[in-house]
This record gives structure tokens, C-alpha cells and sequence, in this order.
């Protein structure tokens, strides 16, 4: 009886331990479920909040590397990028939307977009909008086949409609040579094609957005070592806007210039990317 009783306490014994082991591992199995949940939720609550953040709608216009498409049809780019980091500083979603280039200033005054962002250069049109910016620096060059910028004189260059370029060349300036003819096109992509097939013997642009054409098609042309305008980049906003957002961007522009974001998020895409970052030595 004893030792009957003895094998049946142990055979308990071993039975209740086993329980015992089984309901901590349940237990430690529920606790990483919870754990596990917690973090799911948590990257939900995230993406949920910066969903709920108020929009800003920048209107732009596809102009790699500072916006265009990627293979998924998104929006993306260099100033995507610091659009996105800025706003969200800011309390904001940043979402683009790409737009008649030539309307944009119509498109701003009426309040179908907040602001333009998109390499947009404020030289010559720093009354036009209130700017947030310069918050980086570009050169306006030309890509051709020719050795020197006295070379165009005679020349048929391509511009974009109401593009810097466009003004640079039209003011008829000291800088800028005698040329033959210009053309005005809307879609940037033609006034490359137009290069290359030889229908103009040069192209005016950002010196960025030509190196990302090169890059991107294996195009080989020549980029003049004299630019046209070195000139600061910024985000334009209406005359008529009144909710102080140009003098909040312009103070996240330099916090991102301090902690070194900026320099990360314009390393993403420019090899070097200090030269675009030299906004200080412009003049205001």
C-alpha cells in the first residue's frame, strides 16, 4: 500500500509539474502574443497618426532627381524626400501632385495646392511668391556638344515653358550669348529627345536633372563648365497665404541643414552632396 501509495503520489507528482510547466509555457507563449501585439499596434498607431496629420498638397512636376515616378507609379525623389521630413517636423503629410508646370501660379493663388516645390529656383521671382528657402543651391547649364558657352551664339536651344532657363535666355543679359532661336516646351522629356535627334543643338536645364537624363539613358553630352546661374532652389507659396508656414519651413530647413538630415536626405541622390548645401553663400 505504501509503496503503491508512493508511485501513485509520485505519478501525481510528476502529472501536477507537468501541469505546472505547461501553463508557463502557455503563459510565456501568451506573453509574447501580447508583446507581439503590442508592437503590431504600435506600428499601426504610428502610421495611423501621420495619417490623421492635416495634408499639404505640393504641386510639381516630374523632374528626376528631384521628383518623379518610380517603377510603382509613387511619386519620389530628392525634394519627395525633404518635402516628406520637412512637413512632417511640422505637424503635416506632405502629399504631391504633379501639375501643369505653366499653371502653377495659378494653381497656388486659387488654392488647389498649397505651394510649389520641385527644383524651382527663386532667382527672378522673389516677388512673385513668399518663399520658404533657399534650401539648396543648383546651377542652371547647358548640354550639348559645344566646347564653351560663347559657342551658342547662332545655336537653337530648349527650354522649359516658364522654366528658369527660359528666362535666362529670353532677358537677352550680357551673360547670355547671341543665340539663333529658342523653344519653349512643356514636357522637359521632348527637349532632351530634341537634343538627341539633333532638331536643337542644346539643352538648358538644372545641372542635376541633365546628369540624372545622362545617368538614367546613357546619354553622353557635355555639360558646360560655365553655368548660366548659380541660383538658390526654394518652395514658393501664395502672396495671398497667411497661415505662417514659409517662416516655419524656413526655420526646418535650417534645423535639417544642423542636425545633418538634410545632408543625408540630399546624399541619397547627389554624389556630392555639400555643393547643393551652400545656401549661406548666397546672396538674399
Amino acid at each position: 500500500m505504501l509503496i503503491c501509495g508512493t508511485d501513485n503520489e509520485q505519478e501525481g507528482e510528476d502529472t501536477i509539474i507537468g501541469m505546472n510547466r505547461h501553463k508557463r509555457v502557455r503563459c510565456a507563449l501568451a506573453l509574447l502574443t501580447m508583446l507581439t501585439a503590442g508592437l503590431l499596434s504600435g506600428c499601426v498607431s504610428d502610421a495611423a497618426s501621420d495619417s490623421t496629420l492635416p495634408t499639404i498638397t505640393v504641386g510639381s512636376d516630374t523632374y528626376p532627381p528631384y521628383v518623379y515616378m518610380d517603377n510603382n507609379g509613387d511619386i519620389t525623389g530628392l525634394d519627395v524626400d525633404i518635402a516628406e521630413e520637412a512637413f512632417r517636423r511640422m505637424g503635416y503629410r506632405a502629399e504631391f501632385t504633379t501639375i501643369d508646370w505653366e499653371q502653377k501660379t495659378k494653381l497656388v493663388d486659387n488654392g488647389e495646392i498649397d505651394c510649389i516645390w520641385g527644383c524651382f529656383s527663386m532667382d527672378g521671382r522673389e516677388n512673385d511668391y513668399q518663399w520658404a528657402g533657399p534650401y539648396l543651391v543648383s546651377a542652371v547649364g547647358a548640354q550639348s556638344g559645344i566646347e564653351r558657352m560663347s559657342d551658342l551664339a547662332g545655336k537653337t536651344i530648349a527650354v522649359q515653358a516658364t522654366g528658369k532657363p527660359e528666362a535666362i535666355f529670353l532677358s537677352g543679359g550680357e551673360n547670355v550669348p547671341a543665340f539663333r532661336n529658342i523653344i519653349s516646351i512643356a514636357d522637359r522629356s521632348v527637349q532632351y529627345a530634341m537634343l538627341d535627334c539633333g532638331y536643337v543643338d542644346a539643352v538648358a536645364a538644372h545641372e542635376e536633372a541633365i546628369r540624372q537624363y545622362m545617368k538614367d539613358y546613357g546619354a553622353d553630352f557635355r555639360i558646360l563648365d560655365e553655368p548660366l546661374l548659380t541660383t538658390g532652389i526654394g518652395v514658393a507659396f501664395s502672396k495671398n497665404d497667411t497661415r505662417g508656414l514659409v517662416a516655419q519651413l524656413t526655420e526646418v530647413f535650417a534645423q535639417m541643414r544642423e542636425d545633418g538630415s538634410m545632408e543625408q536626405l540630399v546624399g541619397k541622390y547627389l554624389e556630392v552632396p555639400a555643393h547643393s548645401l551652400e545656401v549661406e553663400q548666397l546672396e538674399r
